[in-house]
């Protein structure tokens, strides 16, 4: 049983002044200017009424939380009077969210059944009540940062709901999405030391090399394993039928309906060719099975050739495949590709099982945090690459016999690149895949950690999966729409708050939580790699040279250390 709420008279606020179901109106008291002062919360002095702080409105027997989202001042000008005296005209009125009722018992409980009326007291929420509130996931030690409006208070979250329901961390550029990712990521395998996280890279930033070429990274090293793409190799015959379409069709060509039927064809024959040795029985377009591309290709060339009567009579794909080889042979004569398409040690169906050990952490040494560098990558297969490393994930699971023992978090970084809101595009093989594991991932236990700048740009299918939003700042007015249809109507007006967050602050909603929350994220120890360039200061006393052959060089070699 949690203690109840103890309010007392120096805590009051004011009187509600308008009720409604999705919102309340409050008139702060005028008898004194005990508003402008600060009150000791927890050996800390905190100002009442701030955004995103809590109240408790009591009227009988009804106890209600809610939360501030905006204070508006009616009557003389702000700053004409700074006190809220009897000889003031000015009145200020702070508008709440209801978030749900305390019990008899001292419990919070979602919701609200009992509205208060008109008159109501709105009362400052004291240490003791805010850790009555918050003490419902404390025993699972999954500590993630602090209330933004009590420092001294710590904020843990239900870890079952978070990874097992998927979440998002959306912010735009500059708002602490890597550094929230980190620390979530880095208190995660501190609380849970069998945790397994494979973490898409698209930028080098959670694990890196510096310029002598040593691996640096955002975890410490006992609990991390970085994996550049092009070393792990993802060959392209563990794709689905619909990544290879991604990746060799361009679905603009006029053509590319018979591409798409023949490379179906062909495909699927090839599998077959190559695998009989297994006796598996049935081998099936996206069986992961080894198939030559080289064989793909003379097919490919002999039906696009192929003539009859002595070369009098076109065959019924004669030149119907002319984009689709120039496309793919360009790939071909590209070293950048040979990791993908050219693999040295992914080159049978035998060494599937060292590529899932890899990745999963299961490989040596054996690690809680698999970082998968894609930075190295063309950028334009990259989501292509991100999702297979997605679907093999999920395959994993859905094939593993103890996938209940053995969960695994995707944490997806730039994830609107590659699960993009629009269908139709280039990437809808893509798309599919990850929506696929949005909608079925936590059945066989892989969860999905969404990280994107625009998220008005990411599929609606995976976000409307995710059970908790992290949401830092956001300023571009169609991304914050975007969040405020995926929450509840009743917390639609929280996400006003989103324009005025700090670095590395987030409003969080969802599941994983109590009620919503503005907290301060922890630092992360180590730090990712993700500052900007400070254009200040190395403009006033920056290199005065530079070594460009060594800039060359890595170009040419499209290595960056």
């Amino acid at each position: 049983m949690t203690k109840s709420l103890s309010l007392q008279t120096n805590t009051l606020l004011g009187h509600l002044t308008e009720v409604h179901n999705s919102g309340l109106k409050a008139q702060l008291v005028d008898e004194t200017d005990q508003l402008l002062s600060t009150m000791k919360f927890g050996g800390n002095q905190v100002i009442p009424g701030q955004i995103g702080s809590y109240v408790a409105i009591v009227q009988f027997n009804i106890k209600i939380l809610a939360i501030i989202t905006s204070m508006t001042e009616q009557g003389e000008p702000p700053g004409k009077s700074l006190s809220l005296s009897k000889n003031s005209q000015s009145k200020r009125i702070i508008t709440m969210i209801p978030l749900g009722e305390v019990n008899r018992d001292g419990a919070f409980e979602n919701g609200v059944k009992h509205f208060p009326t008109t008159g109501a007291e709105v009362h400052i929420v004291n240490e003791e009540d805010i850790k009555s509130i918050f003490v419902k996931f404390r025993s699972q030690g999954y500590s993630i940062g602090t209330l933004s409006s009590h420092s001294s208070m710590d904020v843990c979250v239900d870890p079952a709901a978070l990874f097992g329901r998927h979440f998002a961390v959306l912010g735009q550029s500059g708002s602490g999405k890597s550094w929230t990712t980190a620390s979530l990521i880095q208190r995660a395998v501190k609380t849970m030391p069998k945790s397994h996280i494979i973490v898409l890279d698209l930028h080098g930033e959670y694990c890196w090399k510096d310029q002598e070429g040593r691996i640096q990274s955002a975890f410490n090293e006992d609990v991390v394993r970085y994996v550049d793409a092009r070393d792990l190799e993802i060959p392209y015959w563990l794709m689905t039928f619909a990544e290879l379409v991604d990746l060799l069709i361009d679905r603009a060509d006029k053509t590319a309906s018979s591409q798409i039927a023949f490379l179906r064809e062909t495909v699927h024959d090839l599998r077959i060719k190559a695998n009989k040795r297994l006796n598996l029985g049935h081998i099936s377009i996206d069986s992961p099975v080894y198939f030559s591309l080289d064989e793909m290709l003379q097919y490919f060339k002999s039906a696009n050739e192929m003539t009859t009567n002595f070369g009098k009579t076109k065959g019924p794909l004669t030149g119907q495949f002319d984009q689709f080889l120039m496309r793919l042979q360009s790939r071909l004569n590209d070293n950048r590709y040979d990791f993908l398409l050219k693999p040295q040690y992914r080159n049978s169906s035998d060494s599937l099982e060292g590529l899932l050990r890899d990745f999963v952490g299961l490989g040596e040494p054996k690690r809680q945090v698999t970082v998968i560098d894609l930075s190295s990558i063309p950028f334009d297969v990259r989501p292509t690459i991100s999702a297979q490393i997605g679907r093999l994930a999920f395959e994993f699971n859905y094939w593993n016999p103890r996938y209940m023992e053995f969960p695994i978090l995707l944490v997806c970084e730039e994830a609107h690149a590659y699960i993009p809101r629009e269908s139709g595009t280039q990437f809808e093989g893509t798309r599919k895949s990850m929506e696929r594991i949005a909608k079925e991932g936590r059945k066989y236990g892989v969860g999905l950690a969404v990280v994107s700048q625009r998220p008005h740009e990411l599929s609606e299918t995976v976000l409307a999966q995710c059970g908790t939003f992290f949401c830092l700042r956001l300023t571009n007015p169609a991304d914050q729409n975007y969040i405020r249809s995926l929450v509840p109507e009743s917390e639609r007006d929280i996400t006003d708050i989103l324009a005025a967050l700090g670095r590395g602050e987030a409003m969080a909603l969802g599941l994983a939580l109590p009620l919503p929350t503005r907290l301060q994220f922890y630092r992360p120890d180590p730090v990712p790699n993700s500052a900007d360039a400070d254009f200040y200061t190395h403009w006033k006393a920056g290199p005065d040279d530079l070594d460009v052959d060594l800039i060359i060089e890595r170009w040419r070699r499209q290595e960056r250390s």
